[in-house]
């Protein structure tokens, strides 16, 4: 059974939104109870996916500057999740003079 978007109910997209919200307050609260949590893949994928959520939720009932800002969090999540990734990829030796630190 295939199920169109105006077919499904305007509750079940604020619902979506809510999870979004959720996974906000979760993800600031595990920021703020942790020092290095924002140095993780796994904090800008939790953002990721809340204002994804936020960004469904709104289609029930759009605002254009809303969306606006859960599409900047896509974008910017995106991005720190890419440098992470990378860094994670670099070899220890490139990471550590990337800081300013020299073999002898």
């Amino acid at each position: 059974m295939i199920t169109t978007w105006g077919s499904i109910s305007p509750e079940v997209f604020d619902a979506i939104g809510i999870a979004g919200f959720a996974l906000y307050v979760l993800n600031y609260g595990l920021l703020t109870l942790q020092r290095d949590w924002s140095a993780r893949v796994s904090y800008f994928a939790i953002n990721w996916m809340a204002a994804s959520f936020v960004l469904i939720g709104l289609t029930s009932s759009f605002n254009l500057a809303s969306a606006m800002i859960q599409i900047f969090w896509i974008v910017i999540s995106t991005v720190g999740i890419v440098i992470r990734m990378r860094r994670r990829r670099q070899p220890r030796f490139e990471s550590m003079r990337n800081r300013g630190f020299t073999p002898t």
